[in-house]
């Protein structure tokens, strides 16, 4: 069989479960949970977490002895220039190109500013990063970031941190079909089912945090969504049945030896 690697720009991972770093009640739970997520990649809030600590007892160190691709973000970054400002901070303190591309338009639901995050995308790019931008469910804007040079998209599957799982799979889908670079879904999701039912649509990737440090037993909650976004993209690749309004049986009589069906053929 051949590996099905999921591939970002430069990059290539055979994990499609992206997690973060906020929220743990300790850092031992914190590396147990990532460990434990089978995940390659974590994301990182430039404006919160001291990229330059080394000591043992700072998530950079345990990034670091996991070997995991870090992948910094721009959160509470409210206008393009300091999401321009933040990534390029993380690109001269990590010496990585990637950057997930957070632009918020409101502090309260922290929906993103699409109209900034398209500016910064396009500054960004421009400057040489990989782009990973988080923006709304909108097939437009996912249409216009590709477009623009970003190695990937990032819809929204609901509000950050809310739990709600895909609230519009069908958005999802059409820019999933449209899509020429990887779809990864961010911010929404509470629990497996919900991995498993993005994966389902045919994207690329999930990504969460939330969902794993907010549960009651994280590191548990970690090694289910691993096997939920596993099978979720097992099933996808699988393709499911068609649905159908009416019963059809599971053990039809057509072409049973012995049968009516077959006697009066």
């Amino acid at each position: 069989m051949t590996q099905d690697l999921l591939k970002i720009g430069q990059f290539e991972f055979r994990s499609r479960l992206f997690t973060g770093t906020g929220k743990y009640l300790d850092l031992d739970t914190a590396r147990r949970a990532l460990q434990a997520s089978g995940c390659e990649v974590v994301t990182v809030a430039v404006r919160r977490v001291d990229l330059k600590a080394t000591g043992a007892d700072s998530i950079m160190s345990v990034l670091r002895e996991g070997n995991y691709t870090i992948l910094p973000n721009t959160a509470g970054c409210y206008t393009a220039q300091d999401a321009i400002r933040t990534a390029r901070l993380a690109r001269e303190l990590l010496d990585t190109p990637l950057i997930k591309l957070e632009v918020i338009g409101d502090e309260k639901t922290l929906f993103p500013d699409v109209p900034a995050t398209l500016e910064a995308a396009k500054t960004l790019v421009e400057d040489g990063f990989t782009v990973l931008p988080y923006f709304n469910d909108d097939p437009v804007a996912a249409r216009r970031l590709e477009d623009m040079g970003c190695a990937a998209v990032m819809p929204l599957a609901a509000p950050i941190g809310s739990g709600l799982g895909v609230r519009n799979p069908f958005n999802i889908e059409i820019i999933v079909k449209h899509a020429a670079v990887p779809v990864i879904v961010d911010a929404g999701v509470g629990t497996a089912s919900d991995a498993a039912i993005a994966m389902e649509l045919g994207i690329d990737g999930v990504l969460m945090n939330t969902a794993i440090a907010g549960a009651k037993d994280p590191v548990r909650m970690a090694r289910a969504m691993k096997a939920a976004v596993e099978a979720g993209r097992d099933a996808f690749l699988a393709g499911r049945i068609p649905r159908r309004l009416y019963a059809t049986a599971s053990s039809p009589l057509e072409g049973v030896i012995g049968s009516d069906q077959d006697s009066r053929s």
